[in-house]
């Protein structure tokens, strides 16, 4: 286990300013910590630069107003603010968190008058990995909680309160010796994993769930805009757990799993093949500073 995440050496932004990384912290009645009324965002740094940076500064502010608040710095501060930590951090290819919270003012369901607190920290993340071995495909179980009804949550903001079953279906999935867990919708059809949303690959076309109940995420679009640069389909439908049989393919996505194969979910098992690591390889180029154009046919 590495270094405690409350000790890092560094510094974190913090309502507007540079505090050394110790001293950051919220009180023990903060409303985001018992309520849930909290967002936030998970982003990578390559090379110096934070990749989509205003994609992910634009959703963070929208999941505060989807959750009833807003966050007092605009899109160019967030991503400033970024940048800043980035440098003065000196962490080239990072991870980022950026994170709006309800502070302490009151306590109890109702608080519209609290105070809205931003902080931005980031931490050491190389990019770098051995394709050949991530291209032996992850495995996965299935989840035993479902993603819930639109109608009964903010589905679309990437909330911390949405994380909870995610927490719960990956610690099981992983004291089982899986390395994540697929999750169905609330009506039983193919959803999304933990932390990533997933691809199918069959007869050289993709297909992948519609994002209407959990998150389309950034590298999701950054995915189907890549095969689509290849010149591949990507088919956005709904997708039945019995259907798993028939796809030969499978990949997720995310800031922190980037693109990475699936061998087995399951029962169903899949074999890492050429669009997969032609998609890893396009990914890999795409995040590069002055990279956008390296993924050609």
């Amino acid at each position: 286990m590495g270094v405690s995440f409350d000790k890092i050496d560094g510094v974190i932004w913090y309502d507007g300013r540079l505090v050394p990384w110790a001293d950051a912290n919220v009180h023990i009645l903060t409303h985001g910590l018992h309520y849930a009324s909290c967002v936030f965002e998970g982003e990578r740094a390559y090379g110096g630069k934070v990749f989509k940076s205003t994609e992910h500064s634009e959703r963070l502010k929208n999941s505060a107003n989807i959750l009833d608040f807003e966050i007092p710095y605009s899109v160019a501060e967030i991503d400033a603010a970024k940048q800043l930590v980035i440098d003065k951090n000196n962490l080239p290819d990072a991870y980022l968190r950026p994170i709006a919270w309800r502070g302490s003012e009151m306590m109890g369901v109702s608080a519209p008058t609290n105070t809205i607190h931003l902080a931005i920290a980031a931490w050491d993340w190389p990019s770098y990995f051995d394709p050949a071995e991530k291209l032996k495909g992850i495995r996965m179980c299935m989840a035993e909680y479902r993603r819930p009804d639109p109608a009964t949550i903010p589905a679309m903001a990437k909330a911390s309160g949405l994380y909870m079953i995610c927490t719960i279906s990956k610690h099981k999935a992983e004291r089982a010796g899986y390395a994540d867990a697929m999750m169905l919708d609330w009506q039983g059809r193919v959803a999304e994993c933990t932390g990533a949303n997933v691809f199918f690959v069959k007869d050289g076309k993709i297909h992948t769930p519609i994002a209407d109940c959990f998150l389309a995420g950034i590298t999701r679009a950054t995915a189907i805009d890549l095969a689509s640069r290849r010149g591949l389909e990507v088919i956005e439908r709904r997708i039945m757990p019995e259907e798993l049989d028939g796809f030969t393919e499978c990949f997720i996505t995310g800031t922190a799993a980037e693109v990475t194969p699936v061998s087995e979910i399951g029962q169903w098992k899949f074999t890492p093949g050429k669009i997969s690591e032609q998609l890893m390889a396009d990914y890999s180029a795409e995040v590069q500073p002055k990279g956008t154009a390296a993924a050609a046919a």
